[in-house]
C-alpha cells in the first residue's frame, strides 16, 4: 500500500458527563458509557481526567470489538 492511499480521518464525539461535589473533591462519570468514571480535587482536574478516561474506555471497546489485526498475507 503506498503511503497515498492512506486516508486519516478524525471523528470528534461529544459525551455528557455527570459531575458531583463532595468533601473529597469532584467525581465525574459518563452516563453512556457504563462504568467510565473518574475524579479530581477541582472540577477541572475532574474533567480532565474523565476527557482521559473516555478516550482509555473508548480505546478498550475499539480493541475489543476489531483487535489488532496484522496483515498476513505473503510479501
Amino acid at each position: 500500500m503506498d503511503r497515498d492511499s492512506i486516508r486519516v480521518t478524525r471523528v470528534v464525539m461529544k459525551y455528557k458527563v455527570a459531575l458531583h461535589q463532595s468533601e473529597e473533591g469532584f467525581s465525574v462519570w459518563v452516563p453512556g458509557l457504563p462504568g467510565c468514571v473518574s475524579q479530581g480535587e477541582t472540577e477541572e482536574e475532574a474533567l480532565a481526567n474523565i476527557a482521559d478516561a473516555i478516550g482509555e474506555y473508548l480505546s478498550v471497546i475499539s480493541e475489543q470489538s476489531y483487535g489488532n489485526h496484522t496483515s498476513s498475507q505473503p510479501g
